[in-house]
Formats: structure tokens, C-alpha cells, sequence
């Protein structure tokens, strides 16, 4: 697991699950942008097992297809848990996987490639949400 912080970031604590490293620099380097602390996990049930240590997290970006457990896999076990606040977003590339995502409780399913302007205006909205909830 890694942690990684963006200057000046927001309270926004988002985990990112994804098996690839290319995928992983990629979209760790938009939600730094995006001034998220960050917070790495290989594949579905590193996740799962952040959120059973107690672990709080405002957005949860999955991968599909991962090793060991799969990104909707995580999600329906994430859930079990009574975590029904955190935003849940599937990313992949997979024609089907939205439907599969969708299926098991996920907010929201983005297409990879991964783009800034997809990614930006959920990252503001969870931003909006935080501080309404604060008031």
C-alpha cells in the first residue's frame, strides 16, 4: 500500500485499485492534480481489507479485472460493510464492464482511457458533498 499527497490537497482521501502499473501512475498522477491524497491498492481484496482496518475514504476508483478479487467483487463486499457513503466509481476499458459495476452498487462507471475533464467535475462534486455535509 502507498500513500501519495498532492501540494496543497484537499481533504479528499481517494483509493485508487488497479493491478497495472502504467494505469495506476496514470490515474495517481490525475487525482493528485486533482489534489487528492491518494492511497494505492493492487487489486480488490487489498481494498476490501484497507476498509476492514478501519480505513475512511471519500471515492473509491476500481478497475475491472484484477487478481485475487475483482473491482465489483470488492464493491459488493465494501458495501456489506455498511460503507454506503463512500462514491464508488468502476474504470475500465471492458465493453461489459459498466453493466457489471452498475450491477453490484457502484455510483458511477468512467471508460478508460481515464481523461482529466471525466474525472475533475466527480472529484468537485464529492469535494461539494464533504462540505455540505460539514455544515
Amino acid at each position: 500500500m502507498m500513500e501519495l499527497k498532492a501540494k496543497g490537497s484537499t481533504s479528499i482521501k481517494a483509493l485508487l485499485v488497479e493491478d497495472i502499473e502504467v494505469c495506476r501512475l496514470v490515474l495517481s498522477t490525475i487525482l493528485l492534480r486533482l489534489h487528492c491524497e491518494v492511497t494505492l491498492a493492487m487489486n480488490g481484496k487489498e481494498a476490501v481489507d484497507l476498509f476492514l482496518e478501519g480505513k475512511k475514504f471519500d471515492i473509491v476508483l476500481f478497475d475491472k479485472n484484477m487478481p485475487i478479487m475483482t473491482g465489483p467483487e470488492a464493491i459488493v463486499k465494501i458495501r456489506a460493510m455498511g460503507e454506503t457513503d463512500v462514491k464508488m466509481v468502476g474504470v475500465s476499458a471492458d465493453d461489459h464492464a459498466m453493466e457489471a459495476f452498475m450491477s453490484v452498487g457502484a455510483d458511477l462507471f468512467v471508460p478508460k482511457p481515464m481523461r482529466m475533464e471525466a474525472l475533475g467535475p466527480i472529484i468537485q462534486e464529492v469535494i461539494n458533498k464533504k462540505k455540505n455535509d460539514m455544515v
